[in-house]
């Protein structure tokens, strides 16, 4: 079978420890989490977990079976590319000079980037979006330098009607 990835929103209740026992959970079976945001819903109760893993089809029904087994887990869903909106914001900081500076704003501008941050070595470049459009404007600037940079891993929605809030789900 054949990796892939997959990237799961989960509704949970915003309890401590509830991020600890999800972790855990994958720890103890061996999966790997690829990237998690997490954030309060509308509702203070409830909070969002989004998470995209690497696996097989059998291997995400097992990650699905043991999460529905925690109490604190409420609801999850597969974010499917064509139901979805996922996007995930990316901070670069990329060595520039008088020289390259300008051609690094080009490239930026291409991108729908921003430049956050001007000093008189680097660039702090801003770029929200989904994975793929990331990765190409990150394999744009690398040739110039990337000093580091920090990404919030992806976050989405379903499209439409369809919706993971349990009030809203009836």
């Amino acid at each position: 079978m054949m990796e892939q990835k997959h990237c799961l929103s989960l509704l949970v209740e915003n309890k401590f420890g509830v991020l600890a026992r999800i972790s855990g959970l994958f720890a103890r079976r061996g999966y790997n989490i690829d990237s998690l945001t997490v954030g309060i819903t509308e509702d203070e109760q409830l909070s969002r977990i989004t998470m995209t893993v690497t696996a097989d089809e059998q291997t995400l029904e097992q990650i699905k079976k043991q999460l529905n087994k925690l109490i604190n887990v409420i609801k999850i869903i597969e974010l499917k590319e064509d139901a979805a909106i996922t996007r995930e914001l990316v901070f670069i900081k990329v060595k520039a000079n008088d020289q390259t500076r300008s051609t690094i704003v080009g490239i930026s501008n291409l991108f729908r980037a921003q430049v956050v941050d001007v000093a008189k070595d680097s660039l702090i470049l801003q770029i929200a979006g989904v994975p793929s459009k990331v990765a190409a404007f990150i394999g744009m600037v690398e040739p110039y330098g990337i000093i580091e940079f920090v990404r919030s891993g992806v976050t989405g929605l379903q499209r439409g009607k369809q919706v993971i809030n349990i009030k809203h789900s009836k």
